[in-house]
């Protein structure tokens, strides 16, 4: 049944060949995560699309999610409030700028620095 699964061929044209199989490419590895010394994280303000609500974005992280989910799980947690991590960013709910940016120099990430 999983041969048969019409929505991953969704982006596929039709062949007349009666010996095409579909093949998927693999999905790209995830990259080692790097360690806090050498992140080079941006902490910024964002408001777009979101209602005009104030968010704490975190980008630049460069390893796994699983890392950057636990590193979202304790910015959250020191700053009592709600957000979440995925697509390489952590969101943090309001503006918090100088403590996540205090937060991560704690935690050993140097480089990070305020964006606006």
């Amino acid at each position: 049944m999983a041969e048969n699964d019409w929505k991953k061929r969704l982006g596929v044209v039709y062949s007349t060949n009666p010996d095409f199989a579909y093949s998927q490419a693999d999905a790209a590895p995830e990259q080692d995560t790097l360690s806090p010394d050498r992140q080079r994280l941006i902490v910024a303000l964002d408001r777009r699309n979101r209602g005009g609500k104030q968010v704490t974005l975190v980008t630049g992280f460069t390893g796994t999610d699983e890392d950057l989910k636990a590193l979202g799980k304790t910015l959250k947690v020191k700053c009592g409030v709600g957000g979440t991590a995925k697509d390489g960013e952590i969101t943090v709910q309001g503006d918090l700028r100088d403590k996540v940016v205090g937060l991560l120099h704690e935690l050993g990430y140097v480089k990070a620095k305020r964006g606006n």
